[in-house]
């Protein structure tokens, strides 16, 4: 039976101060989030905060025809609901789960009492806020100026980041939804991928065989957030709070 990820395979939990993880982290709940889910939809309340630690979650704009497009992804580098602690308590984009796994969920308003405490925590969940806006700017001109082949690689590389192997998990027509684009444009670019030996597909299955490729493909978007998370999102690991309950040696 696989190890139960622990909080600090959350890069944003792992770097809060050791004080807050002490306050924090009794409160933190393991949940399962499994491909598909919907975590909210657009205008909801929030009541929680999710830390994924292995799971991949999208945050989509609905239209009112139904159709959709991907503004954002979150994973084990930060936070689901980051307006609870905006002040807003509630945003107009749904967040849905894009690669299945797990994530600690933590009552929203211990997280807004850690935040008022104006220590490093607040700065740390600014930090990455802007980390968080940066992508949303570059995905908005990638989706206006560059084409579906690089706009799937681009996506590829972002969800790799945030996964511990080379394997996602994502059938076509999630993609189309997820890049707001028609399924025949990513049936295309995904095949060119596959002749050119860069990625292997099947049955909603995607293998990344060459990264160094993948990345040269895609448009520099890509690199602009991730330059800038990397900025932004240097985190410092602190102890495991179990640590200091065990006496030195």
């Amino acid at each position: 039976m696989p190890d139960l990820p622990r909080p600090q395979h959350n890069r944003l939990l792992a770097a809060l101060p050791l004080e807050s993880q002490k306050r924090l982290f009794n409160h933190l709940e393991l949940v399962s989030l499994p491909l598909g889910k919907v975590m909210y939809e657009s205008g909801e309340t929030m009541r929680y905060v999710y830390f994924p630690t292995d799971s991949i979650i999208s945050l989509l704009y609905v239209m009112e025809s139904g159709a959709s497009a991907e503004i954002s992804v979150v994973g084990n580098e930060g936070l689901v609901g980051i307006a609870l602690f905006m002040g807003g308590e509630s945003t107009p984009s749904r967040a849905i789960v894009q690669s299945g796994g797990q994530a600690y969920r933590l009552p929203g308003q211990r997280l807004k009492d850690e935040f008022n405490r104006h220590g490093e925590m607040l700065v740390l969940m600014l930090r990455y806020t802007q980390s968080l806006i940066t992508q949303m700017a570059q995905t908005a001109v990638c989706n206006r100026h560059h084409s579906i082949d690089q706009q799937l690689c681009r996506w590829l590389l972002l969800s790799l980041d945030r996964l511990p192997n080379n394997k996602v998990t994502m059938t076509q027509e999630l993609i189309a939804n997820m890049l707001g684009v028609r399924r025949e444009g990513v049936t295309e670019a995904a095949g060119k991928l596959q002749k050119l030996g860069v990625i292997e597909y099947r049955r909603g299955h995607i293998t990344v065989l060459d990264r160094p490729r993948l990345e040269q493909l895609s448009c520099e978007c890509y690199a602009v957030v991730k330059k800038e998370s990397d900025r932004l999102l240097s985190y410092h690991t602190h102890l495991d709070v179990a640590a200091l309950l065990v006496p030195s040696i």
